[in-house]
């Protein structure tokens, strides 16, 4: 079932890394409080990591149970361990370590040095089997049902690094794929697919900056998830766009309350 998108639009990019720090605060703890854990999938990029970072730096984060944390990642850049482009190496330093997280639950994607070696198939293979020994029989399908994913939209309204038109996006049934050949280097990755995002029982799409405008526009416009991935990116039971002014400019006023501007 699709959910229709909810838009939140803040003045900038820092209100709407904090607003959203806050709101994915308030979503663990209540998460944690009804079924004892929480599952979130982690973006890496700009706004991404504005918002961990933005979550590193605000006093309720110590409401979390950090211990009773899965992370999960959307996509990762097939690297070695520890380089700098990584998103885990990002999110490590943006907040992770600040943070007293049981490192068993942590699922970092393969690197390109690990067990798997330079073969971007078989990691992705090994990430979808992790996913799988993780869902339980309550969830749908091969993957957990996260409480929140969170996604960046590139300008040209990848996500995670599901590009527009290459065979990744158009993927119906394995949850991780292998990516050769993406448009923004570096060109080998490993991505989480449509059917794995869909999953979620919140997808949250995050995009600032006015680069950002004409993706979000055609992306809440209707377009198709081949021509247009961030359009075919939505949660189970919600499926909410973090904006600023800046990326919002291009779309029509009736989609979002004046008063979240």
């Amino acid at each position: 079932m699709t959910t229709a998108p909810q838009l939140v639009v803040h003045r900038d990019k820092e209100l709407m890394a904090q607003a959203a720090a806050a709101r994915l605060i308030t979503r663990i703890v209540d998460a944690q409080a009804s079924r004892g854990s929480a599952s979130v999938v982690l973006t890496g990029g700009r706004n991404g990591n504005g918002l961990l970072a933005a979550l590193a730096a605000a006093p309720a984060r110590d409401a979390i149970d950090w211990g009773r944390l899965d992370l999960w990642w959307g996509d990762e850049r097939f690297l070695p361990e520890g380089d700098p482009e990584r998103n885990v190496t990002q999110a490590r330093e943006a907040l992770l370590d600040a943070v007293p997280l049981d490192p068993k639950r942590v699922h970092a994607m393969p690197a390109s040095d690990g067990p798997h070696g330079g073969d971007v198939d078989a990691a992705a293979a090994a990430y979808a089997e992790e996913l799988a020994r993780a869902a339980g029989p309550e969830n749908h399908g091969a993957v957990p049902a996260f409480d929140v994913l969170m996604l960046g939209v590139g300008p040209d309204t990848h996500v995670a690094s599901l590009f527009p038109e290459l065979p990744a996006v158009r993927e119906t049934e394995r949850t991780v794929v292998g990516v050769h050949g993406a448009p923004k280097p570096p060109p080998t990755r490993v991505t989480l697919t449509l059917p794995a995002i869909r999953a979620a029982r919140e997808v949250w799409l995050l995009a600032a900056g006015e680069d950002k405008a004409r993706a979000a526009a055609i992306a809440l416009s209707g377009a198709g998830e081949v021509q247009a991935p961030a359009a075919g990116a939505y949660g189970r039971a919600r499926t909410l766009w973090l904006l600023d002014a800046a990326a919002a400019s291009q779309l029509p006023r009736s989609l979002y309350p004046p008063a979240s501007a």
